[in-house]
């Protein structure tokens, strides 16, 4: 029933069925059925229902309260004690742009304190890392953020903002970005994850008409297109892509430059002083640290220019 009691708690957060699945990449027929299966394995039902909505009764707040506990406790199952009797394991989810600069510091900086502590890595892309930590498959992800309020039993930590750029051939780097998107071919970042949202949100904003040519959910992919005469692309400048293929510019959108941001997404634990936390906030200030030194790099940079 850990199946049926993950997509339950989906339910009484997101108050329907159709939310519910959307959330946790189920249809709104299996997360009912579902449903079904649990109040007939309970003896009891556990909404409500109104139309489209799903209250929870009594009986189903109360559930929901166990159904918590229950999970939490599953999860400590598959944390195998250390030799201090304090291990265990940490799951970490993280977008592919953010796992090489955000995560290996903050990782080297938690085991020098808890070494009996397993970390895992989960990669995988924003919605999902989300729906994940929602359901207490993960402890925590390094995400972008989502373009919606996030349940309150989740906290949200911003960890870098990284500016778009459009990024255009090395021979049209003379040009204004705004006269490049709209003449040429558009590489469009995928419109169902959260970044390809914004881009979304910042053409209709703008009111830019631009020729659609490729879609694709990977900066990486993005830039070498782009290197390979495709069109022009909007993207975020991140520290996880590194340079941009030989052959590609990236302009500044001057005072319509949009952000993408990278944050920490966590469960609120009553504890601030286990593991979890200690990562987290482990995580936070490796982050700050980047940060501090990515700033350093970019004023000893222009002013070796201004000095040439």
């Amino acid at each position: 029933m850990l199946r049926e009691l993950r997509t339950f708690i989906a339910v009484a957060r997101h108050g329907t069925f159709a939310g519910a699945g959307a959330h946790i990449g189920l249809t709104q027929s299996a997360v009912s059925a579902q449903m079904q299966r649990l109040e007939a394995h309970l003896g009891f039902a556990l909404f409500d229902r109104t139309g489209r909505s799903a209250t929870l009764n009594n009986a189903g707040r109360r559930t929901l309260e166990l159904a918590d506990e229950l999970i939490a406790l599953y999860a400590r199952l598959a944390e195998p004690e250390g030799d201090d009797g304090r291990g265990g394991t940490l799951g970490v989810g993280t977008i592919a742009s953010a796992h090489a600069v955000l995560l290996p510091d903050a990782i080297a900086m938690f085991r020098r304190t808890l070494p009996a502590w397993r970390i895992r890595i989960v990669p995988g892309v924003s919605l999902n890392l989300l729906a994940q930590v929602d359901a207490g498959e993960t402890d925590m992800a390094v995400i972008i953020r989502p373009p919606f309020s996030l349940p309150s039993e989740l906290q949200w930590r911003t960890l870098v903002a990284e500016p778009f750029v459009l990024l255009a051939p090395s021979a049209y780097k003379k040009k204004s970005w705004r006269e490049l998107i709209e003449t040429q071919s558009f590489i469009r970042y995928d419109r169902r994850s959260f970044g390809g949202r914004q881009v979304e949100l910042f053409l209709r904003k703008k009111r830019i008409d631009v020729h659609d040519a490729i879609e694709v959910d990977e900066l990486q992919g993005i830039a070498q297109l782009v290197a390979r005469g495709m069109g022009v692309a909007l993207a975020p400048k991140s520290a996880g892509i590194g340079a941009w293929p030989r052959g590609v510019v990236a302009l500044d959108l001057g005072d319509d430059t949009f952000y993408r941001e990278i944050g920490l997404v966590e469960r609120t634990r009553r504890l601030r002083d286990d593991a979890a936390t200690r990562l987290a906030d482990c995580i936070v200030q490796a982050a700050a640290q980047g940060a501090r030194a990515s700033s350093s790099t970019g004023n000893i940079r222009r002013t070796r220019k201004k000095t040439a």
